[in-house]
């Protein structure tokens, strides 16, 4: 099957390149601060489906920024979103957790009501109700704290950190599903396929990495498997201040995916191992 992906740097778009059949587009050639640049290329393309995988995620960044996000996350996403609608094309929209306010303890549905808390997540807010509001065969896809080998994120962070300091103070109360970029190209790719057999499964879905856990312990899994001597010491996010706010419950709720499409939340202790591998980097 051939995927048009928007993204091609991002962590989910290095790992969906890998995948033969895959046609990735970065900024120089799908620029989403412009949507009419976007959907010329929707319209010259020969592909069975598109996937979205490009964002403003620059979280603090767009408490300042948030016309820009609005435009990378929701405008542009609605303009591809409207024209794959007009060739029926399925599209797949990556979501975030960020869409919720974060309160309580139990894991966030697909159904329950949205409350962002931050420029970000409103404008991915607006890009799911963008990508819906155009009509066509689509999933919108929340994930959570997603990591890779590539980029920066939370692991590779960890890494030079830890070597660097002999103890390192991380949030403990904000939970949620860390989840592998390697994992989460497949689970794109899988619902592309099965959304262009069954349009009837468009909709909203969560997937996230298993078990949920605080950003704390999972920097404690992350220096067991690397072999790193440096303690961790729980803190609230109170004592750790950003521009945006950010939500402390990040648990998703992953049933219906797996009832619709059979996917699995995937172990993130293992997507970490193979992380660690590829930087090199196991004990």
């Amino acid at each position: 099957m051939s995927v048009l992906v928007f993204g091609e740097t991002g962590q989910l778009g290095r790992e969906l390149a890998r995948h033969p059949g895959t046609v990735c587009l970065g900024r120089d050639r799908a620029d989403f601060t412009d949507p009419r640049d976007p959907v010329t290329r929707v319209e010259d393309t020969g592909a069975q489906a598109v996937i979205i995988a490009a964002a403003y995620t620059a979280v603090d960044r767009a408490e300042s920024e948030e016309e820009l996000a609005t435009t990378v996350n929701a405008h542009t996403p609605g303009a591809i979103a409207r024209a794959c609608a007009a060739r029926g094309l399925p599209l797949v929209y990556l979501s975030t957790d960020y869409v919720f306010d974060g309160r309580g303890t139990a894991p966030w549905r697909p159904q329950d009501p949205a409350g962002p808390v931050n420029a970000y997540g409103r404008s991915k807010l607006a890009g799911e109700q963008a990508v819906r509001a155009a009509g066509g065969p689509h999933v919108i896809l929340r994930t959570s704290w997603v990591v890779s080998a590539h980029g920066s994120n939370f692991v590779k962070t960890m890494l030079r950190l830890g070597r660097e300091r002999d103890r390192l103070s991380i949030v403990a109360d904000q939970l949620g599903g860390p989840t592998p970029a390697r994992a989460l190209a497949a689970a794109c790719l899988e619902i592309a396929r099965q959304l262009a057999a069954d349009p009837g499964k468009s909709g909203t879905y969560h997937f996230a990495g298993a078990p949920d856990v605080s950003w704390a312990d999972f920097a404690r899994e992350t220096f067991a498997q690397a072999g790193i001597a440096c303690e961790v010491a729980d803190i609230p996010g109170s004592a750790y201040p950003t521009p945006a706010r950010r939500p402390l419950n990040s648990r998703l709720d992953c049933a219906a995916l797996e009832a619709a499409f059979g996917i699995r939340r995937p172990d993130w202790r293992q997507g970490l191992h193979e992380i660690l591998d590829d930087l090199g980097a196991l004990a």
